[in-house]
């Protein structure tokens, strides 16, 4: 489940290994403006097999694909056949923007007796599967954790004066592990160095923007002592699974805060948005501002000076509109370590002028919207974020958002949607 848990290989993937031929996947994406919409057939073919002279290019992704659901071991019986509909589709989804790595968000954890079993199944039914018109991939490498999702906290979180529900939780769920995370790789993962930050205390981060009840004269004081003594920073939670590509070793930071909304005028949720968020900040700048953070093994700081990464996740934060505290997904787009690709599609820019509503009213680009959400409030957004280091040189990035007239925008549609209200968000490095 943590950092010792063995890598867990498709029967296919085993084969190829024992007879040698693992190939690196994806060849070099030629330099240019960010590719818009779904991949074209040249960014298609871009995990097809690319050593090059010494450097490689790697296409890191992260999709949130809503694949969680209602009960505790419904997604493990969904995907034990492949007749799941949403599950095709999405698996489509990956199969056209055929990324190295990928972070999966809302893919339930699939418990502590085999935290594999959906893993294994989406790979073995879906992924490796063709389906519509994309080809089949394979992904020999993955880690899951545990979420803090749905885990009972034991308090009444919401101070609705009962204590129970998914609102109580350490992270909203209904049950442990709903909501889940899911790193695929066609290259090695390195499980003996993977660092994740399940059990942080929100409380433990200097300056944290703990929330503060209206109703009384004391600051900050929405949760009890008792409370934040448990109550931990991530809502799911933070890993650092280092991927290691040729020579190279990738630290892909992967996690899904909180989203700042189903809250009151405390904006608990929004603030714990902006910590979880601020997280990341904090340990890819290493040295004193990261000595506060320790893992779930105990070992205390950031990320050691010059490693390469790339952060990967829903944010649930867009950099002008939508509900989250300001600046807050600043803290890592304007960040000196970090480069901001800026992807775009051709279907998101299509979609908010047609459905209109909160779009007409939002100050940022349509055009790097992620999110397809209620037209209502807040609507369609940026909070989908593939962020690497600013010594990966970006060669190529893009939105899987296909417009209307485009075949593949069968697999994003409208509400009620065949695959996520999430767009697949991708960027392609130089290493």
């Amino acid at each position: 489940m943590r950092a010792s848990t063995p890598v867990r290989l498709t029967s296919a993937a085993a084969a190829a290994l024992l007879a040698g031929a693992f190939l690196a996947s994806a060849a070099t994406a030629s330099a240019g403006t960010p590719t818009v919409g779904a991949p074209t057939a040249a960014t298609d073919r871009a995990g097809a097999g690319r050593p090059d002279a010494g450097h490689r290019t790697l296409r890191a992704a992260t999709y949130n694909l809503s694949l969680n659901r209602a009960t505790e071991g419904e997604l493990v019986a969904d995907l034990s056949t492949g007749d799941d509909v949403q599950a095709a589709t999405v698996a489509e989804v990956i199969q056209h923007a055929n990324p190295d790595v990928v972070l999966l968000n809302e893919f339930d954890y699939s418990g502590d007796a085999d935290p594999y079993a959906a893993a294994d199944l989406f790979r073995e039914n879906y992924l490796e599967v063709p389906q519509g018109t994309g080809e089949p991939v394979e992904y020999p490498y993955a880690f899951v954790a545990p979420s803090n999702t749905g885990i009972p906290s034991g308090f009444d979180l919401n101070n609705n004066g009962t204590v129970g529900g998914g609102d109580d939780a350490l992270g909203f769920g209904l049950f442990p592990g709903q909501y889940g995370m899911l790193v695929l790789s066609k290259y090695p993962i390195q499980h003996d160095r993977v660092r994740t930050f399940q059990d942080f205390k929100w409380q433990d981060m200097p300056g944290a923007l703990l929330p503060d009840d209206p109703a009384t004269a004391a600051p900050a004081d929405w949760y009890s002592a008792e409370e934040l003594a448990v109550l931990p920073l991530s809502s799911k939670s933070h890993w650092d699974v280092p991927v290691r590509v040729g020579r190279e070793t990738v630290h892909v930071l992967a996690a899904h805060p909180t989203p700042p909304s189903f809250d009151g005028a405390e904006d608990r949720n929004g603030l714990r948005n902006h910590d979880e968020i601020r997280f990341w900040a904090d340990y890819v700048r290493g040295g004193w501002r990261s000595w506060y953070q320790y893992d779930d093994e105990g070992r205390r700081g950031g990320l050691r000076p010059g490693s390469s990464f790339v952060i990967v996740g829903d944010y649930n934060a867009d950099p002008v509109d939508g509900d989250s505290v300001d600046a807050a997904i600043d803290q890592l787009l304007r960040h000196p370590r970090i480069t901001d690709p800026r992807p775009t599609s051709a279907g998101a820019p299509e979609a908010s002028a047609l459905q209109a509503g909160a779009n007409l009213a939002h100050q940022g680009d349509p055009a790097f919207d992620t999110a397809d959400f209620a037209d209502t409030a807040p609507g369609n957004l940026r909070v989908d974020y593939v962020l690497p280091s600013r010594d990966l040189r970006v060669r190529d990035a893009g939105v899987f958002w296909p417009a209307a007239a485009d075949p593949l925008s069968r697999l994003t549609g409208v509400f009620p949607f065949p695959s996520s209200d999430h767009r697949l968000t991708w960027t392609d490095v130089r290493l």
